[in-house]
């Protein structure tokens, strides 16, 4: 038997079946790189990090010190002045009015407006309140001779914001009832004559006339 054994080792000899591993052969070349592979699962969110910084918001601080007045704009007094949106926008919307006027003068901080329209005195009053202006009335010498350039070549007189009743303050307070700081009388005038209702106007040559005829037809005036 163990004959047999060594007859039969001995005829696969040849053929590479040795017991002992031959030498380790040259390196083959480098493959092809092959498809990549499909990408792993999303791994669970980490918790947040903690740093020297981080901590819940503190308590709003303390309010600072009050800031120091703003600069005064146009005439104004410092310490007092504060904005007023509604007087601004008030005045804008005065100043978009006069651009619809035919005759628009400004002397100082008024303006003077006018449509170059003639009516009575109640009319002229009422037409400057419902622009939400007053009838015009002159203040010093410079507004008196403006106005007398609305008049036109043949009518030369117009309505002032006098008031219209001599029982109430001889022709000397204004339809508010104010003391009158500026007058340019006619000689004779106030009309002593005139006991009840009188109106006054502006005539050619820039002094003022009371007439009990307050239905004539006079140019209407109005200022901011």
């Amino acid at each position: 038997m163990r004959f047999l054994l060594f007859y039969i080792f001995c005829l696969m000899a040849p053929y590479g079946y040795s017991q002992l591993p031959g030498p380790s052969g040259p390196k083959g070349d480098k493959g092809e790189r092959g498809y990549p592979g499909l990408p792993g699962r999303p791994g669970q969110k980490g918790e947040p990090g903690l740093t020297e910084y981080s901590g819940p918001a503190g308590p709003p601080g303390r309010p600072g010190p009050r800031g120091a007045p703003g600069h005064c704009v146009e005439t104004c007094e410092p310490d007092s002045f504060r904005p007023d949106i509604e007087a601004i926008a008030i005045r804008m919307s005065k100043y978009e009015l006069a651009i619809n006027y035919d005759f628009v003068r400004k002397v100082g901080q008024k303006f003077f407006l006018s449509n170059k329209e003639r009516d009575t005195f109640s009319r002229a009053v009422e037409f400057c309140s419902q622009q939400g202006l007053e009838l015009a009335l002159p203040q010093n010498e410079e507004e008196n001779n403006i106005l007398t350039q609305v008049f036109g070549d043949v009518y030369k007189n117009a309505w002032i914001n006098v008031n219209n009743k001599k029982s109430e303050g001889n022709f000397e307070v204004d339809i508010k009832k104010q003391p009158l700081t500026f007058t340019k009388w006619a000689e004779g005038q106030p009309d002593k004559s005139i006991q009840d209702t009188g109106c006054t106007m502006l005539s050619e040559n820039g002094v003022w006339l009371v007439t009990r005829e307050c239905f004539l037809n006079a140019f209407i005036i109005c200022q901011i």
